[in-house]
């Protein structure tokens, strides 16, 4: 079985690419904070919670004239291969273009973010 963030990612991928302007995908809370994170970098327009009981999120995906705000995405954390770093290596991940996504104790933040806060996590993902 694929993870949600998984499928999430590959989803927003693959309507970048075709360039749909929205995709749906099912509800988890994980889905929900890397959403939230993602809106809030501006890398989508904005996400809606439908229904209540068979919960899915619409993603409203973000264009930039007819290219898309996403340039790629690069999922690290797989369900057979987990990685993790300790807050003493996110000095090792200094992309110019890239963020990295981790999920830590304190919930989904970014590479630079973790290192402000002095803890390390699960690199997700990397998206540009």
């Amino acid at each position: 079985m694929i993870s949600s963030h998984i499928d999430l990612l590959i989803r927003i991928k693959n309507g970048c690419m075709v360039k749909k302007r929205e995709v749906i995908v099912p509800f988890s809370r994980i889905n929900q904070q890397i959403l939230k994170k993602l809106k809030n970098l501006n890398f989508i327009e904005d996400f809606l919670i439908l229904n209540k009981d068979n919960k899915r999120i619409n993603i409203l995906l973000k264009y930039d004239g007819n290219s898309s705000v996403i340039t790629d995405i690069k999922i690290i954390s797989k369900p057979g291969k987990k990685v993790y770093t300790k807050k003493s290596n996110l000095a090792l991940f200094k992309r110019t273009a890239s963020i990295l996504i981790l999920s830590t104790s304190k919930g989904i933040m970014t590479n630079k973010e973790a290192k402000a806060k002095n803890i390390g996590g699960e690199l997700l993902f990397e998206i540009g």
